[in-house]
């Protein structure tokens, strides 16, 4: 199966630099809404066939245009949701780096845990049993290769990415998931391929089903579109830009 993994469209929070985390009410600001809507041109001609989301306000918004104009209803998995920051919720960004913790989860995310909250680890383990576990219902469901939409936040996205690379999680900050972009994985028998990451505006028909790579001998994906990746540095050195 190929899963698209969507961070939510730019929130209010992005733009305040708080950590929103699971701070009721956080919604899609005007450009938001925009790149919401933009998910439909965005997706034009590749099937879906489900949209899985976390809770929260802002996932709903984003995925609320392209579930209407596929006649989906999305399903809800509270394992998608953001990340409970606990103590760190609702604070500056410019605060929180001057924080002992704030090292910790730059550089040793997998020892990262919230005061009041929950840890880096935690956090990649619910969300990439999530993932799997989905995949492996819709396989079974369709019994055919199919696509399907994740929608959630920027950490929980680069903690499911780093999990796809084989990449240890202390290394998941090199991972750039900015709002509204879409990383694509395909999780196969033996291991998952990552097609693209952070990609903000890219065109997806490649991923259509009668296209989608296969395994192959020696591990290689024909067809992997790794050269459209669209990962920038920019958010470097920062949690979540609030989530």
């Amino acid at each position: 199966m190929t899963v698209i993994l969507l961070r939510h469209g730019r929130s209010t929070a992005n733009t305040s630099h708080m950590l929103a985390g699971r701070t009721p009410g956080v919604e899609l600001d005007e450009v938001g809404h925009v790149q919401a809507k933009n998910l439909l041109t965005r997706l034009t001609g590749l099937e879906i066939s489900e949209i899985v989301r976390s809770p929260l306000l802002r996932c709903r918004q984003t995925v609320q245009p392209l579930a209407t104009d596929r006649g989906l209803t999305p399903t809800i998995d509270d394992r998608l949701a953001e990340v409970d920051y606990g103590q760190w919720t609702g604070r500056k960004l410019g605060d929180l780096v001057r924080e002992p913790l704030w090292k910790v989860v730059q550089q040793h995310a997998s020892a990262a845990i919230f005061p009041g909250g929950e840890g880096l680890a935690q956090v990649q383990a619910r969300a990439v049993a999530a993932i799997r576990e989905h995949d492996r219902r819709l396989a079974d469901t369709h019994g055919k290769d199919v696509v399907w939409v994740a929608c959630s936040h920027g950490d929980v996205i680069k903690a499911i990415l780093a999990d796809a690379l084989a990449t240890h999680l202390d290394g998941f900050q090199r991972i750039v998931a900015e709002p509204a972009s879409i990383s694509v994985v395909r999780y196969t028998d033996t291991r998952p391929f990552v097609l693209r990451v952070n990609d903000t505006g890219g065109d997806f028909s490649g991923l259509a089903v009668a296209d989608a790579p296969k395994s192959v001998p020696g591990g290689e994906v024909p067809g992997s579109g790794a050269d459209e990746s669209s990962a920038d540095e920019a958010g470097e050195g920062h949690s979540t830009r609030g989530g």
